[in-house]
């Protein structure tokens, strides 16, 4: 079944806005994509995870006996994956997670898996691949030993180890065990120009497939073992590739899953021949020693992914630019320069494009968030910003970048729910990241998404309404709404196809081609003259134009 972008006629709106609250629900406009917000607080003590309607009411709760290591995901079976914090082991960090568990909607635990070692952990971000296979992002500890004798000035270490990024993709067995199928390591794939007696020697300059060791990023990053910081993982079954951002290189980086293990740990193989090397890095080119700070176009970047296919800008990159102080944040989507099937990235001027962006939302006064943070496009085409240090969830017009939509997480870091009415600027209510899932989604099949309450104490009483199509013959009838906003399709509507045509609803409310348009538009126009090739009207035998009212001319050769 073709997947239904439906083409909707704009029509006069007006916003529904609970002026008195503080957190909570903000603002809920008929523009606002109609769907269900899920987002896990953070800090210690917090274990559960909520999922939201437009008014703020919670529908779900999730809950667990770990508190939430950063990411959180609802699967298409209905289960919640969601990363946790485990004892400190060898490698300790703030951000450090160390496994993971599914739960089912009762919060029952299905299963869960532990990576955490002395050498190794898992941290910040998981991807659920299509296959039911699970990629984890994770550390691996060198000690300053190792790490001197591949290259590294020893200048460059100061809490005698260091901790590269590695990528393993797990198979769940069981209640609690997997299998690795396949993993990859930034360690395989490194240059050096400190030692030329040492492995790994090259001029960075002309390797920007590998990662420079002696590379401290922009803000010279010695106190931090966590040399690269990367903060989220992403996977493109299309292509077959995986992407990572790192805040700490202000990069994103592309690379080949089509390896099997030992050619990820070279740089031969795979649909690119490229092994296990970087195909793609965008942001900063000084990290591979091209370009100056004038190239540079990612600061402190969380949450780059592929956009889904179906949705109006569709495997594009989107990445929250987390910004400075003096510049704010923003949410920037990108248009990679692919070649040869997918499998190639284009170096424009010796770095890697694009120069700009191909759209971006920032707000520079009201919108800045030093850590976490990520953002999404919806079916509708808005995009969805969690301003993760605000606990501010927002939907913007992708149009005309109007918030629709807004909440504002009333659970604190360490004390959970407050008093509506208190100041948003006086909590520390961290969110990671968000998403929102259509009422449709398969996910939510499961669990009854009846209004409870708003998550706040003491909330206020306020007249929210959740828009959407109410006639329940429409194709795109929604169950949840309340309050219609002219927004029903019907077959024989025209809608979008993927490829970006015009198409039309069938009986099956399916966008199918428009043959009828089509025939219309080829067959809709009469003969106005016929001429020679000097413009002379003329109606006997030779070479002929036929110029028609719509402005089409046919060339043709009479013969009698």
């Amino acid at each position: 079944m073709k997947r239904i972008i439906i083409l909707l006629l704009s029509f006069i709106c007006y916003t529904v806005s609970s002026q008195t609250n503080t957190v909570g629900l903000i603002t809920n406009s008929p523009e606002a994509y109609n769907g269900y917000t899920l987002f896990s607080p953070m800090g210690l003590g917090n274990t559960s995870t909520f999922l939201i309607d437009n008014c703020g009411y919670k529908v779900h709760e999730w809950n667990s006996s770990f508190q939430v290591a950063l990411s959180t995901y609802l699967s298409d079976s209905g289960m919640l994956f969601r990363t946790k914090k485990t004892p400190d082991s060898g490698i300790n960090s703030p951000s450090g997670g160390g496994g993971l568990e599914m739960l089912d909607q009762n919060s029952n635990v299905v299963w869960s898996y532990d990576y955490n070692t002395d050498i190794v952990r898992q941290h910040h971000d998981i991807e659920i691949m299509p296959n039911g296979n699970i990629l984890i992002l994770a550390w691996e500890k060198k000690t300053a030993q190792e790490a001197i004798s591949q290259g590294r000035d020893p200048n460059l270490i100061t809490n005698n180890e260091l901790w590269p990024e590695h990528i393993i993709e797990i198979q769940p067995v069981g209640i609690n065990e997997a299998n690795i199928i396949w993993e990859w390591h930034v360690w395989d794939h490194l240059v050096q120009e400190f030692n030329p007696d040492l492995p790994n020697y090259g001029i960075v300059s002309e390797h920007p497939e590998l990662f420079n060791l002696n590379y401290t990023g922009t803000s010279n990053n010695l106190e931090y073992s966590d040399w690269q910081h990367a903060n989220s993982i992403d996977y493109n079954e299309t292509l077959d590739q995986i992407m990572i951002t790192s805040r700490r290189w202000n990069e994103i980086w592309i690379i080949d899953h089509s390896t099997n293990t030992e050619e990820a740990a070279t740089s031969e193989g795979g649909n690119s021949g490229a092994g296990g090397n970087i195909l793609y890095r965008w942001g900063n080119p000084l990290a591979y020693n091209r370009g100056d700070e004038d190239n540079r176009t990612l600061f402190f970047p969380h949450d780059a992914h592929w956009i889904q296919s179906g949705l109006p800008n569709e495997n594009k990159i989107m990445i929250f630019n987390n910004g400075t102080n003096e510049i704010g944040s923003s949410v920037d989507i990108i248009n990679p320069p692919l070649e040869f099937e997918g499998s190639t990235y284009i170096l424009n001027n010796n770095i890697y494009g694009p120069e700009s962006t191909y759209w971006s939302y920032s707000e520079p006064d009201n919108f800045f968030s030093r850590q976490i943070s990520g953002a999404e496009q919806l079916p509708n085409g808005n995009i969805l910003i969690c301003s993760g240090n605000q606990g501010r969830i927002f939907e913007v017009d992708y149009n005309n970048f109007n918030i629709v939509w807004e909440y504002i997480s009333p659970f604190t870091n360490n004390t959970g729910p407050v008093q509506q009415g208190s100041s948003p600027e006086d909590i520390a209510n961290n969110v990671f990241r968000a998403q929102k899932f259509s009422p449709l989604f398969e996910g939510l099949s499961n669990l009854s998404l009846n209004p409870i309450s708003p998550i706040e104490l003491e909330p206020n009483p306020y007249n929210c309404q959740i828009y959407g199509c109410l006639n329940v013959i429409a194709c795109n009838y929604d169950s949840s709404a309340t309050e219609d906003n002219n927004t029903c399709t019907y077959p024989n509507d025209l809608c979008e196809l993927e490829n970006g045509d015009i198409g039309i609803l069938n009986d099956n409310c399916e966008c199918i081609e428009n043959s009828s348009l089509i025939d219309e538009f080829s067959n809709n126009k009469s003969l106005l003259k016929i001429i020679n090739i000097l413009g002379k009207e003329i109606t006997n035998t030779g070479f002929l134009l036929h110029v028609y009212d719509d402005g089409s001319v046919e060339k043709k050769y009479v013969i009698e």
